[in-house]
């Protein structure tokens, strides 16, 4: 059984469309082995526009049906209070709203980008997807992050090295209150950091307080960058720190 075995079986599809790389495969394949797709890009406050940009771009190269949904994440307080099962009501939201405009488009099967590579003790909001009966092909096929970058390089996607990226909540200790405000210094540092270059990395933040976390083969390039690093991120924080302990 491989992946085009699924999509026989269950040809009329709904994904869950983060723009990322495991999804931008699973709609490829979706439409290669199914009869009917649509993909659903949740906008809300913990996604920076570069993801979304990057839903429509792969969304149009494959001419595939987008639907874009706003959902306000902050309006819900076991969400924005931020704490440690924060992931499970924020994907629980997120998927109820996909799962209601799927349905309204005539769509039953949901799916998900989750890969075989991810671990269940590290995605709190599985439990959600779980509740919601939403399926994860990739996940139950064993395709592992690395062939899902093999393949998707194959089949001539623009995702296929994409960083992984974990949306802007994650940059705020858990217990902290998240702000629209926050997000938004977030977002801003690290477009920034894009500009320069920089690939592989987080601004996280605790207390008015950027702490920069980077892969190692870029600690000599920050080290140069430091002063004009320094003098954008003080916009948003008190503060700007280096985290020696590198992204692997």
């Amino acid at each position: 059984m491989n992946l085009s075995d699924f999509f026989t079986i269950n040809n009329r599809t709904a994904i869950a469309f983060s723009g990322g790389v495991d999804s931008a495969y699973l709609l490829y394949a979706a439409l290669r082995y199914g009869e009917a797709v649509c993909a659903y890009y949740v906008k809300s406050a913990f996604q920076p526009q570069f993801e979304l940009e990057d839903a429509e771009k792969l969304a149009r190269s494959l001419q595939a049906p987008l639907r874009i949904l706003n959902v306000d994440v902050l309006a819900c307080n076991g969400i924005a209070a931020n704490p440690c099962d924060r992931c499970y009501h924020c994907k629980k939201m997120i998927f109820e709203a996909v799962a209601t405009a799927a349905r309204e488009d005539g769509f039953t099967v949901l799916l998900d980008g989750t890969n075989a590579s991810d671990e269940e003790d590290d995605r709190p909001g599985m439990r959600a997807l779980r509740e919601l009966s939403v399926r994860s092909p990739l996940r139950e096929y064993g395709l592992t992050k690395d062939a899902i970058r093999r393949l998707s390089k194959e089949a001539g996607l623009f995702t296929w090295d994409k960083p992984a990226y974990a949306c802007l909540a994650t940059r705020i200790p858990a217990g902290e209150a998240i702000t629209k405000e926050k997000l938004q210094a977030t977002e801003a540092a690290e477009n920034h950091l894009f500009s320069l270059g920089y690939r592989d990395f987080r601004v996280r933040t605790a207390g008015g307080t950027a702490k920069l976390q980077i892969s190692g083969k870029q600690l000599g390039q920050v080290l140069e960058d430091r002063e004009k690093i320094a003098a954008e991120l003080k916009k948003y924080y008190q503060s700007v720190v280096l985290d020696l302990e590198v992204i692997r």
